[in-house]
């Protein structure tokens, strides 16, 4: 008999392409170990604090008792209460809170497993590339293949329905979308959203919309998927508290939509995980009721820190897309670099840390996102140091 060689990972973590971020992380540490003065610009982490009046209902809330146990998988009913409250004041969406709202340990975890409610081996996904590699990653655990649809600038990033072939689309479980987009910051009009209800309409397939970035905006505020008639039929949205209230830590988010795809996603919740502590729902819930005045005023100070970097690039000659929404700029790397070679040389020479556009997805080969997720002042001397290693 032949002996099992010991420790062999399963195929599918085998199979699994490095962690985007984990791999940004790497090299952090390397130029910091090397002494570099880094500028990180890499990763979406807001670097404000989390509002003082959430951490205040935070530090109450752990206090009490009764939080200290099981909290329910779906989530208290007072916080999806506030949920439904918000979309309602929001969006102008009406949402059932007992069947039409469950609470999340971040967006990531829901994106992560809606594919393991719904996927059966061989089936297909519809996954943005470039996009958050997290829908790619949950396809494949639940044993899905990814059919990758690309976001063109010239297609103002949104994917081509129409060119998606009818095979695929019969064979189409979910498909993922998000906009505000990550890393693009694209906005999606009503027409796209009404021309993705009437496909998932007529092929079955489940609409996942990624909207974690529809509360950072500097102009008209981004829609809702919710908001296009026929969207609950289709699909459910995925929110976080994390970009909105600097809560990126706290983990803490939620689903809303289609109470049946809802129920298939809370079915794989209530065998492989637990429910959010209930104190960070104490706290969600006052995230959910602060004066909006309080968001005008981090959204203002990501517009001062958008214009340096995107003016600034302008100046130096790069091709940058001035965004009206997310904490990104997407960027064209200058001729004769790819995306990593050119992330890997301002590193090195400059001491500006970026992610690689094909990191995203083979699409985003040729571009760099940077988030400007750091002070004025950090984030207008990356822009000086670029132009020097140009």
């Amino acid at each position: 008999m032949k002996k099992k060689t010991s420790l062999n990972l399963a195929s599918r973590v085998q199979y699994l392409p490095p962690y985007l971020f984990a791999s940004i992380d790497k090299m952090k540490q390397k130029a910091i170990e090397k002494g570099i003065d880094l500028i990180d610009l890499s990763i979406g982490d807001p670097d404000l604090p989390t509002p003082a009046l959430i951490v205040k209902a935070m530090k109450k809330a752990v206090e009490s008792p009764v939080n200290h146990r099981y909290p329910s998988y779906e989530g208290m009913l007072s916080f999806r209460k506030s949920v439904a409250l918000w979309y309602k004041k929001r969006f102008g969406v009406t949402l059932d809170p007992y069947v039409e709202v469950l609470s999340l340990i971040g967006s990531k975890e829901g994106i992560g497993h809606i594919p393991l409610a719904f996927v059966n081996p061989g089936d297909i996904v519809l996954v943005p590339s470039p996009g958050y590699p997290v829908y790619a990653t949950g396809t494949l655990f639940a044993g899905g293949q990814s059919h990758m649809m690309p976001l063109r600038e010239e297609n103002n990033f949104l994917p081509d329905l129409e060119s998606i072939p009818e095979r695929v689309l019969l064979k189409a479980k979910l498909i993922f979308v998000n906009y505000p987009n990550n890393p693009t910051s694209a906005i999606a009009p009503v027409k796209f959203f009404k021309d993705l209800i009437r496909i998932a309409s007529k092929y079955n397939i489940i609409v996942c919309h990624d909207a974690s970035y529809t509360e950072i905006y500097y102009g008209k505020k981004p829609l809702s998927f919710m908001q296009i008639p026929g969207a609950k039929r289709v699909g459910i949205e995925f929110h976080s508290l994390s970009k909105t209230y600097n809560m990126t830590g706290w983990r803490i988010g939620f689903a809303v939509g289609n109470r049946k795809v809802l129920e298939g996603l809370g079915k794989i919740k209530t065998n492989l995980d637990s429910g959010v502590f209930q104190a960070i729902q104490e706290a969600g819930i006052a995230a959910l009721h602060m004066d909006t005045r309080a968001l005008a005023g981090i959204r203002n100070t990501y517009k001062k820190r958008r214009d340096i970097l995107y003016k600034g690039f302008k100046r130096l000659g790069l091709h940058a897309l001035n965004p009206d929404a997310t904490f990104y700029i997407w960027v064209k790397v200058p001729p004769h670099y790819n995306s990593m070679k050119f992330v890997t040389h301002m590193v090195s020479k400059a001491g500006v840390l970026a992610t690689p556009g094909n990191g995203f997805g083979d699409a985003g080969e040729g571009y760099v996102r940077f988030a400007f997720t750091a002070p004025e002042n950090r984030i207008q001397e990356a822009v000086e140091r670029i132009g020097t290693v140009l």
